[in-house]
């Protein structure tokens, strides 16, 4: 008879093999992608068929190959040691672009020469050009409105979530939820203060957000972040930290965000109580925090709810959607994320998927836990948003068998 610890084990051992060759596989992403990224349009485009004259051919192969060599520089020079905002511009920039163009030189590629060819349009050059033509128009308008997705202030995203534990007087209860905000090489401390402006037009309990405030240090980016001090709630504003706040000084942001009038909620929580009844607020550091090496940052959700009362609901902040097993695991009613982006440029969502369990929207994990993983506010890296808008999220808690009006 196979014992169970046993089965267990191999059940676990046959979970990590793939999982590990995926780990392994991704070290060579950062050297194969580059040259995948920027070869395969050059192929595609200029020699397949194309027949282009050749100084066409020699200045377009010659772009390519500046891509190539020219976007890894200008990003290590931008987001390495150095921190150069000009670069990390080019280099995103560069990195955005050539990601949608290696996109639809594939699609189109792949379904537009075929059906040209079906449809009998012109010989094999003619359909090559088409194709190119068709191809370089077609990232040219995305990166155009993805740019201006990117770089504009969230629509408001509303929605009910009913939490079966959550009393009566709670009802209505209306949260905000803002969350990657990447403040960065590319100043926006004017688009921050609108952020906050349509934040307190919403007039929430609370205001959450979980993490990925900016990109470089508290100090570097204080001017971006300090419209953040403008923000108002009835009861509270509370925030845990992000990944990218532990590639940036993390302790620098927590004192920051506190200075500004936000509760950073590291392990810990607080209560907000209405009506007799109660909602315990915890939040925990990032997952990546105890990698930090800085003392006393870590994921520690029994920490974060050590004195509640385990019959009160429970509302969580974790900056990624993974957490959501750990929540689940302790019965957790909601957790609020961020971190994915929703993929940003399409359809980087899929390779999102590989890491974390929901890219965007409502899920249910577990008997009792909802998690919402929202968008994001704002923008990592490249400017664009493609088929992936950002969003400030209004979320209202509803009690069982609740008014379905606000809250007074």
């Amino acid at each position: 008879m196979t014992k169970t610890s046993d089965t267990r084990s191999a059940d676990g051992e046959a979970r990590e093999a793939p999982r590990s060759r995926l780990q392994r596989l991704m070290r060579y992403v950062p050297l194969i992608a580059p040259v995948l990224l920027w070869t395969v349009p050059c192929w595609i485009l200029l020699h397949t068929g194309q027949h282009w004259p050749s100084p066409v051919a020699a200045v377009g192969t010659a772009l390519f190959v500046l891509g190539l060599i020219g976007m890894p520089l200008a990003m290590t020079r931008g987001h390495g040691r150095r921190q150069r905002d000009r670069a990390a511009i080019v280099g995103d920039t560069l990195l955005g672009g050539v990601w949608v163009l290696f996109t639809w030189s594939v699609l189109l590629g792949v379904l537009l020469r075929p059906a040209l060819a079906v449809a009998g349009a012109g010989d094999g050059q003619d359909r090559a050009r088409i194709v190119t033509w068709a191809v370089l128009g077609t990232t040219a308008v995305l990166l155009a409105w993805g740019y201006a997705e990117a770089r504009r202030v969230p629509r408001v995203r509303r929605l009910d979530v009913e939490l079966p534990r959550l009393g009566a007087g709670l009802d209505g209860t209306r949260v905000v939820l803002i969350t990657d905000t990447h403040y960065g090489p590319l100043d926006r401390a004017r688009w921050s203060a609108r952020v906050c402006e349509t934040v307190n037009a919403l007039e929430a309990d609370l205001v959450c957000h979980t993490g990925d405030i900016a990109d470089g240090t508290a100090e570097r980016r204080r001017a971006q972040a300090a419209p953040l001090g403008t923000v108002r709630a009835t009861r509270a504003l509370v925030y845990v930290t992000g990944n990218h706040e532990y590639y940036s000084e993390a302790q620098g942001w927590v004192d920051l965000m506190g200075e500004l009038g936000w509760e950073p909620l590291r392990n810990r929580h607080l209560l907000l109580e209405h009506g007799g009844d109660t909602l315990v607020v915890a939040g925990v550091d990032d997952v990546t925090a105890e990698s930090s090496g800085l003392a006393g940052h870590r994921a520690h959700l029994d920490g974060a709810l050590r004195g509640a009362d385990p019959d009160l609901p429970v509302l969580l902040l974790a900056h990624q959607p993974k957490f959501v097993d750990r929540a689940a695991a302790a019965g957790i009613d909601l957790q609020l994320s961020g971190h994915t982006h929703g993929g940003q440029i399409w359809p980087f969502h899929h390779l999102v998927r590989l890491d974390q369990p929901t890219v965007a929207g409502l899920s249910r994990h577990g008997a009792r836990t909802l998690l919402y993983t929202s968008r994001g506010t704002g923008f990592w890296g490249p400017p664009f948003r493609v088929f992936a808008p950002s969003e400030i999220t209004l979320l209202v808690l509803r009690a069982p068998g609740g008014s379905g009006a606000p809250r007074p």
